[in-house]
């Protein structure tokens, strides 16, 4: 090789890596991403999603990122901040409830619920069988049978002194037989224990005439304008940031817990499965255009979000280094000197 090789080799990579530089910024950055976007939306157009990738390759990434990724005990802080901030912005008390969500989408998730009227019917029969309400049915059916017996009985209400003879006999019919009020507890409940199952046939039955279509619109609709003007800060009442923390942090804690188990990995690959079934033979655009990623999509946020990304890293000096990094090994190589040592 001459002695001016090695002269010529840096200048012309220096040429290169200026004309390199030059068309990654400005309106020739802006147009050779938009070819690019052509070209590779061209291939889209007949490239089929299965070639691109598997089922399992799907199933791992999300096996990695969302199973198995140690996230740092500073998320949960983070994000119970961010909800302190949200909580606490000015817009919250400048919303309304109906600002957000309109009494027609109300009414249209309303008329929705109602169609679940096998699942209405599943929980009120649950709810019924459930311990806490049946004791308190019993309580309820109590207190009122010994206050009506006592004070609020037709008689009692009807002759002055009645109710006060009632009791005044009460209290000396236990002074004359002690534990008479025991004993007819024990009969009263004892009697309820036997009736119970009768009563709660009965609530159950008349709450599924009761509920009807009909009267849970109603009552949900009034419900609804009751609430609809109240500013989203009204709502939250109550709500303090360290009650929200609070949540944040069980949320998370149950999100760490969810992504192990079994059910999540189900649910995960039901939707990959489906996915590829539907769109794993047919061109990838078709999967972009039916989720609304087309073109100007794909520009526009280039140019929003790229551009000045790249701008940024231009005056950081990494896309100079970069592209000396890429082209180096060109220009250093024995190829290349022999190259220029032959012309």
């Amino acid at each position: 090789m001459s002695k001016t090789a090695p002269s010529l080799v840096d200048t012309l990579f220096e040429a290169h890596v200026k004309h390199e530089v030059a068309a990654l910024k400005g309106a020739k950055l802006k147009k050779f991403l938009e070819q690019e976007v052509d070209e590779l939306l061209g291939y889209a157009e007949k490239v089929p999603l299965g070639r691109l990738i598997s089922p399992e390759q799907v199933m791992g990434v999300i096996k990695r990122i969302a199973v198995n990724m140690e996230l740092d005990a500073g998320i949960p802080e983070l994000a119970a901040e961010m909800a302190a901030e949200v909580l606490k912005a000015p817009v919250q008390a400048d919303t309304t409830l109906g600002e957000i969500l309109s009494r027609e989408q109300a009414s249209g998730f309303i008329e929705e619920a109602l169609e679940l009227r096998q699942q209405r019917e599943r929980i009120i029969s649950e709810i019924m069988a459930h311990p806490v309400y049946q004791e308190l049915v019993s309580n309820v059916v109590y207190h009122g049978l010994v206050n009506y017996l006592y004070e609020d009985n037709l008689i009692t209400r009807s002759v002055p002194g009645v109710g006060s003879v009632m009791k005044f006999g009460k209290k000396m019919a236990n002074k004359a037989v002690p534990g008479l009020d025991e004993t007819f507890e024990r009969r009263i409940k004892a009697w309820l224990a036997e009736s119970l199952p009768g009563l709660i046939v009965r609530s159950e039955q008349f709450l599924h005439r009761a509920l009807t279509d009909d009267e849970l619109r109603d009552s949900v609709m009034a419900a609804w304008v009751s609430l609809e003007n109240q500013t989203i800060a009204e709502l939250q009442d109550g709500l303090g940031e360290v009650e929200l923390q609070e949540f944040v942090v069980l949320g998370y804690d149950f999100w760490l817990n969810f992504r192990k188990t079994a059910y999540f990995e189900g649910c995960a690959r039901a939707v990959v499965e489906h996915l590829f079934a539907k769109y794993g033979d047919r061109p990838v655009m078709d999967l972009l255009n039916d989720i609304g990623v087309t073109r100007d999509v794909i520009v526009t946020e280039i140019a929003e979000l790229g551009l000045p990304i790249i701008d940024v890293l231009h005056k950081e000096g990494y896309v100079e280094a970069l592209v000396r990094r890429r082209l180096g090994s060109f220009y250093k190589s024995a190829a290349a000197k022999k190259l220029l040592a032959e012309g």
